[in-house]
């Protein structure tokens, strides 16, 4: 089954991609979009300016992945784009958050920062009392930070696009989506007016690159030097001006760490509901707070849990967290900024419970307790700490108030 990213999820691919073709420098280099992007428009005519400044041959290839699917680009299919029919991809999405380390992908200086917002009509509002109907496209970014949000009813759609719409069209009174989709959806709606305000989380916050293939070392340098001219000259903020996020929706965002893993979305007594997008099966989750008063001592766990972990995993989770656990459209579960090697914001039994009652975001907390347990082994396991004898449980992974500080071995 093949792994499904959107557009913007393709942040922290760790492929190997192919080397740029022979002789690509008398064809000009090949740049790529990605297929159903609504910046499409914007990265080419980017692309075009940046590579005419930088006195680099450029021909857009818009072939370089198919047109006809519907469902995201896989990592094969990236793969092969960047390996046959692409030199540099425009408009690859980048964030602090979901970046992986060790990614064998040049990226370019971002030439647009934009982001994740809250878009509302100007005139709605949830009655009071009422769970708030708020959009979200499905196995995006979007749907990480709504579910985050206290009383809510999700309504996931299958594009950004229908995202927009759901509130144009009143079946929604909130939508959080990808503001280059809200820009596209008023230039084809001009009658549309809408509130926008940035979404409050760590994962709103992203910028447009240009991302090279493995022997992009020396075309990167060159076209940042020339985003960096245009940049001066005011050439590039002409190029993405009505892109740009308003001024009213660049707030700040919470920390990474303080967001993710804590208690969940909203208090222990908030209901949080989803429905599929435009009358499908509803499914209801409750979210649990964490006891934060417990052992301090790492639980422990066996080799089978982590072996049963890693199945479950790639399942349930690579579809966001990657395969490799380096971070997609949802943080990286290793590394750093997951596990440092010191001074850990979170804590074992934190991480754990976020994950047993939010997790999958495609059906939050419908896994067995003992599953769950299994994934946190093959995690705890995956960063460092050591497998012995003893099996982690539900009641055990819960209660640890252990820092979670990677290579730390019991």
């Amino acid at each position: 089954m093949k792994t499904r990213l959107n557009f913007f999820a393709l942040s922290s691919m760790l492929l190997a991609t192919g080397a740029l073709m022979p002789g690509h420098a008398r064809a000009g280099v090949r740049v790529c979009t990605f297929p159903g992007s609504p910046s499409t428009v914007l990265d080419q005519t980017v692309a075009r300016e940046a590579f005419r400044t930088a006195g680099i041959a450029l021909s857009l290839a818009p072939g370089g992945f198919p047109s006809s699917d519907d469902d995201g680009v896989s990592l094969n299919e990236l793969d092969k784009a960047l390996a046959r029919k692409c030199d540099v991809i425009a408009g690859f999405p980048r964030s602090a958050v979901a970046d992986g380390s060790g990614s064998k992908l040049t990226f370019s200086r971002a030439y647009l920062h934009s982001g994740y917002v809250s878009v509302t009509m100007h005139k709605s509002a949830a009655q009071a009392g009422s769970a708030e109907i708020v959009a979200a496209t499905y196995a995006s970014p979007a749907q990480l930070i709504a579910v985050q949000q206290p009383n809510v009813k999700l309504d996931l759609e299958n594009t950004a696009e229908l995202t927009v719409d759901a509130v144009a069209s009143g079946h929604a009174q909130r939508a959080i989506v990808w503001y280059p989709a809200v820009v596209a959806y008023m230039k084809t709606h001009p009658e549309r007016h809408f509130n926008i305000a940035q979404a409050a989380s760590a994962y709103a916050d992203w910028h447009l690159t240009f991302a090279f293939g493995k022997n992009g070392a020396a075309l990167q340098p060159r076209i940042d030097a020339a985003l960096l001219k245009m940049e001066s000259d005011g050439r590039l903020a002409a190029l993405t001006r009505g892109w740009t996020l308003p001024h009213t929706a660049q707030a700040s965002v919470p920390d990474a760490a303080a967001f993710a893993y804590r208690d969940g979305p909203g208090r222990a007594d908030t209901p949080w509901q989803m429905t599929r997008a435009r009358g499908g099966r509803i499914q209801h989750g409750a979210f649990i707070k964490v006891d934060a008063i417990v052992s301090a001592d790492a639980p422990g766990f066996d080799r089978a849990q982590v072996a049963h972990g890693k199945t479950l995993y790639s399942s349930a989770c690579a579809k966001c967290h990657g395969p490799d656990l380096q971070g997609l459209n949802a943080p990286a579960l290793r590394g750093p900024s997951f596990a440092p090697a010191a001074n850990a914001k979170l804590t074992i039994g934190g991480v754990y419970g976020y994950m047993a009652n939010n997790m999958p975001a495609d059906r939050p907390g419908k896994m067995k307790p003992q599953d769950y347990a299994d994934i946190m082994a093959f995690l705890l396991y995956s960063n460092g700490y050591s497998a012995g004898k003893s099996k982690l449980t539900d009641d055990n992974a819960r209660s640890s108030s252990r820092p979670l500080n990677a290579g730390t071995s019991q």
